[in-house]
C-alpha cells in the first residue's frame, strides 16, 4: 500500500471517530465501492440516505461528513473508471500486522458485497466472470485472520488484495455505468 493510501485510511478512520460511527474505514470504503460498482449514482441525496441506513444505523450524517463522503465517492468512482486501473481498496498500511490487514480486507469485502447487493440482487444478466468474482469475494469475506507473518502469507495476502481490487474494477466496468434500476413508484401503468 502506498503512503498516500495509508494516510487516507488513517484520515477516514479519524473522520469516522469524530462522527461517532461504529463502522471502520475499510467497511465504509468497501460499502461505497460496492454501491458505485453496482450502478449507484453518487449525486443527489438518495445514495447518502442508503449509506446512512447501512453504516450509521439510519442516522443522517453531519453536513461535514456528507461533504467528505461525496469527495470519497468521487475518488472511488474515478479510481474504478481509470484506464490505468489505479483503484485501490482502502486498507491499513503495510506497517500494520498482517492479521490486522487481513481483518480489514475481509471487512472491506463483506461491506463491498453489502453495497453491491443494494443494486444487484440478481446477477442472471451478468457475465460468467463477474458471477464467479462475486462468489470468490463471498469466500474471501469469510477468511480467517489467523495467519502467520511469514513471507508466503504476505505474498498470499497481496494476491488476494489484487484479486479483490481487479474484481471491484470488473464489477464497475460491467455494471457501474448502467442506468440504475427504475423504482416501482416511478413506473406508470396504462
Amino acid at each position: 500500500m502506498t503512503d498516500n493510501a495509508s494516510r487516507a485510511f488513517e484520515q477516514l478512520t479519524q473522520w469516522l471517530e469524530q462522527e461517532d460511527m461504529i463502522v471502520s474505514a475499510a467497511e465504509l470504503h468497501g460499502m461505497l465501492t460496492g454501491l458505485l460498482a453496482s450502478g449507484q449514482r453518487a449525486h443527489g441525496g438518495d445514495w447518502l440516505l442508503i449509506v446512512a441506513d447501512l453504516a450509521n444505523e439510519g442516522n443522517t450524517f453531519s453536513s461535514r461528513m456528507n461533504q467528505q463522503l461525496e469527495t470519497l465517492a468521487k475518488e472511488i468512482r474515478e479510481g474504478l473508471g481509470c484506464p490505468e486501473l489505479s483503484f485501490q481498496p482502502l486498507l491499513p498500511g503495510d506497517e500494520e500486522a498482517l492479521t490486522e490487514r487481513l481483518s480489514a480486507l475481509t471487512e472491506w469485502t463483506q461491506c463491498f458485497l453489502v453495497g453491491f447487493g443494494v443494486n444487484q440482487q440478481n446477477l442472471a444478466k451478468a457475465s460468467e466472470d463477474l458471477r464467479e468474482a462475486i462468489q470468490d469475494m463471498a469466500e474471501i469475506a469469510r477468511l480467517s485472520p489467523d495467519v502467520n507473518a511469514g513471507e508466503d502469507d504476505e505474498r498470499a495476502f497481496y494476491e488476494v488484495c489484487e484479486y479483490v481490487r481487479i474484481s471491484a474494477i470488473m464489477c464497475f466496468n460491467e455494471l457501474g455505468n448502467m442506468p440504475p434500476p427504475a423504482s416501482p413508484a416511478s413506473q406508470s401503468i396504462h
